[in-house]
């Protein structure tokens, strides 16, 4: 197949009316998403987007028609030099290095060429990657700055060693689902009675993880963790998210004030950029949980790219990987961090929750399961309940865990009345 056209579309969606998505550094998101449509010489189609919150959104979606040139005309058999062309465009490339808006339209476009080849394949994502052979996974990925940390060969061992169980883990995981954990019912701007009242619904629909916006002002967030704790019990893990609010200092005398009501981890305690940082702040907490054990450290959903996951990894900053489907480059890109969390042993816990993130990411978890790590221990994806019915193959939960994607492609298409709803400024949704 070829890339016949490609078409770009600026989706928003009035989240900010209710404050879903609300936290201390982005107190009234709406989340949008710059989509994008791929058409082959077939007929055959590839949709895919990256998430933003609202303005700017337009900006993203200028920048996926940069890239257009570099696609239109393009050969999809050959998904990692895709990829790497678009990486490596010398003048567009300026822009970043491979972080920023660039990135993010690049996300866009690499999986809206994966959802076409999988459709066309007639699997879902996470199966189609799955099936795929050692020596093919590795060479999807971009190599330059990771062989002091990983070696493809290296990667490729990890691989084959993970090979034999992939069948009967395809198996077990269309049988069982995912965990997941859900951030529905700890936005900062909800008022106690809607926390309270959602912590006991997410305990009773399965699940045993639910995350805390944090970050305001301390001594309230005290108070909704202490009115989380009692809601939920002391068997279920709560997760705090800083959304990046925090000096590091601020960060562990902040930690230490919430660590009586067990914290199982802090997400993003300060800037994504700030590997060093991350692992002060982890040393910090390593002792501070209610029985001398740690509160961990996550963060992920704004790293730019594979090689400052490299760099949490490699200076052990970081307990728990929070990839996202749509920060860095696509597919290919978090093929590459989900190798680099494997060889490292950490955890992956990607982020979602924003709109069509989750149906993206839970494809991604799958395939780690299946043919990377082999393994579910303290690995949950984030669910969040709500813009799921914009989508054709809309994520399942049951029980507190994932169903297995079964529709061909990456779960990434809209439909196509929301497409015109919500398109910005002119849908009916904005008028």
């Amino acid at each position: 197949m070829r890339v016949a056209s490609l078409s770009s579309y600026d989706i928003r969606f009035p989240t900010s009316r209710e404050l879903d998505g609300s936290d201390a550094m982005n107190p009234d998101p709406d989340y949008s998403a710059a989509y994008v449509v791929l058409r082959a010489d077939d007929g055959s189609e590839g949709h895919g987007f990256t998430f933003t919150i609202g303005r700017g959104n337009e900006v993203c979606r200028a920048a996926v028609d940069a890239l257009a040139p570099l696609i239109i005309g393009g050969d999809l058999s050959d998904l990692g030099g895709l990829s790497r062309r678009l990486t490596h465009d010398s003048q567009l490339r300026w822009l970043g290095p491979e972080k920023g808006v660039m990135h993010l339209a690049t996300a866009a476009v690499i999986n809206a060429a994966w959802d076409l080849v999988a459709t066309a394949a007639r699997k879902p994502l996470w199966a189609f990657l799955s099936d795929m052979p050692p020596d093919e996974l590795v060479d999807l990925v971009d190599w330059r700055y990771l062989t002091d940390a990983l070696t493809p060969g290296a990667a490729r061992d990890l691989l084959v060693d993970a090979a034999p169980g992939r069948a009967s883990r395809a198996e077990h995981i269309r049988e069982v689902g995912y965990p997941a954990y859900t951030t529905s019912a700890g936005w900062l701007g909800y008022p106690d009675e809607k926390i309270r009242h959602l912590a006991h619904q997410a305990v009773a629909d399965g699940f045993r993880q639910i995350k805390l916006k944090v970050g305001a002002d301390q001594a309230d967030d005290v108070r909704r963790f202490a009115l989380a704790r009692a809601a939920v019990g002391p068997g279920i893990r709560i997760a705090v998210d800083a959304n990046q609010r925090w000096d590091v200092p601020a960060a562990i005398g902040w930690m230490t004030a919430l660590a009586p009501y067990d914290p199982w981890w802090i997400e993003e305690p300060t800037s994504p950029d700030d590997i060093l940082g991350h692992a002060a702040i982890r040393r910090a907490l390593a002792k501070s949980g209610p029985d001398g054990g740690p509160i961990r450290v996550a963060t992920g959903e704004h790293v730019a790219n594979r090689v400052v996951f490299k760099q949490l990894l490699q200076a052990d900053a970081i307990d728990f990987v929070q990839l996202d489907a749509c920060r860095v480059a696509g597919v290919n890109e978090n093929i590459a961090i989900l190798l680099l969390a494997a060889a490292y042993g950490k955890p992956v816990c990607p982020h979602a929750g924003g709109v069509g993130l989750c149906e993206a990411v839970q494809h991604l978890s799958f395939f780690d399961y299946v043919a990377v790590s082999g393994r579910l221990d303290d690995r949950v994806i984030e669910y969040v309940d709500h813009l799921h019915e914009h989508f054709i193959d809309p994520v399942v939960i049951e029980r507190g865990a994932y169903r297995a994607p079964s529709a061909p492609g990456f779960s990434t298409r809209m439909r196509p009345e929301s497409l015109v709803r919500y398109a910005y400024p002119e849908g009916a949704a904005w008028s």
